[in-house]
């Protein structure tokens, strides 16, 4: 028993990483209806702007010298902010453009494709192979509960994966922005006429979804932190099959999809060689999918005549 809720634990962590990421993908597609495949490569961008930014910060070797704690304070804020700044001008250069020009949803959809591979090559092409490491900027501590280990850390990205849900869940419910952003989603061509300007609900979008994906990479950075120009793209990929599996454009569905499919990962590899793992896993997912077509949250769509 203790080695199954240890291995849930674990699940948990891993989970939180794919939540924050899926959460990014449910929140393009449920206002743009737009899936957003560059996501994942903007989660490796935010590591590796983690990486840089505490390498500039921390003593003794940085350019400032500050403490790990100050380090830390200062680098989730700024990773964040660069990262969406990424996602905005992904959006400006990008998507903006086709879509003014009435240019099918296909062709915006190969575009994030070839913005993913561009983040990833130009990385390469940047920094080289060789893979960072992210320095140490929070002292590891073990708790046991009953013989369950669980690592500060472990529980620093659990709880950041449950406040940014609910944080979103509160903006898009809640707020006149997260009106504006579900009214974009059900009729874009009548919000002019309404008097709300949808280039800004489209940026606010990009933003909190790219953040989001930032934090989402420090994170990972921090609990393994070796860096490399393609680490974004599988864990990318599994993320939005997790949100598609809660039901993409669904908040909810997007969080427990990636908790979901993190728990289907582990308790295989836990059972079973780690080869079959991704088997497992995206079997069973793929039979959630034939009882839900729309995902486990989702709603089958309407078509407005």
């Amino acid at each position: 028993m203790e080695f199954i809720l240890q291995q849930c634990v674990n699940a948990m962590q891993w989970g939180s990483f794919y939540a924050l990421i899926a959460l990014g993908y449910t929140l393009v597609y449920g206002v743009l209806r737009l899936i957003n495949f560059a996501h994942g490569d903007i989660f490796m961008v935010g590591a590796y702007l983690a990486f840089f930014i505490s390498t500039a910060f921390l003593a003794p070797d940085g350019l400032f010298g500050f403490s790990r704690e100050l380090t830390l304070a200062l680098t989730i804020p700024l990773t964040m902010i660069f990262t969406s700044l990424v996602g905005v001008t992904l959006e400006r250069i990008a998507y903006r453009p086709l879509m003014r020009r009435g240019a099918h949803r296909l062709y915006v959809v190969i575009t994030a494709l070839m913005c993913g591979l561009v983040l990833e090559n130009g990385n390469l092409a940047l920094l080289g192979a060789s893979r960072k490491t992210l320095p140490v900027l929070l002292d590891k501590s073990v708790y046991d509960f009953g013989g369950i280990a669980v690592t500060n850390l472990k529980l620093w990205v659990i709880l950041a994966a449950v406040l940014v849900f609910l944080f979103l869940q509160f903006v898009v419910t809640k707020t006149r922005l997260g009106m504006a952003m579900r009214a974009v989603s059900w009729d874009k061509f009548a919000l002019p006429l309404m008097g709300i300007p949808l280039d800004s609900v489209i940026v606010f979008t990009f933003v909190l979804g790219s953040g989001i994906a930032g934090l989402g990479g420090m994170l990972f950075a921090m609990s393994y932190p070796v860096l490399e120009p393609y680490m974004g793209a599988m864990t990318g990929w599994k993320a939005f099959i997790a949100a598609v599996v809660g039901g993409i454009g669904e908040i909810r569905g997007a969080f427990v999809g990636g908790f979901l499919l993190a728990f289907v990962e582990v308790m295989v590899a836990a059972f079973l060689p780690s080869t079959f793992r991704d088997l497992f896993a995206f079997s069973i997912l793929l039979v959630i999918l034939w009882q839900w077509p729309t995902g486990i949250f989702g709603k089958p769509a309407t078509s407005k005549i």
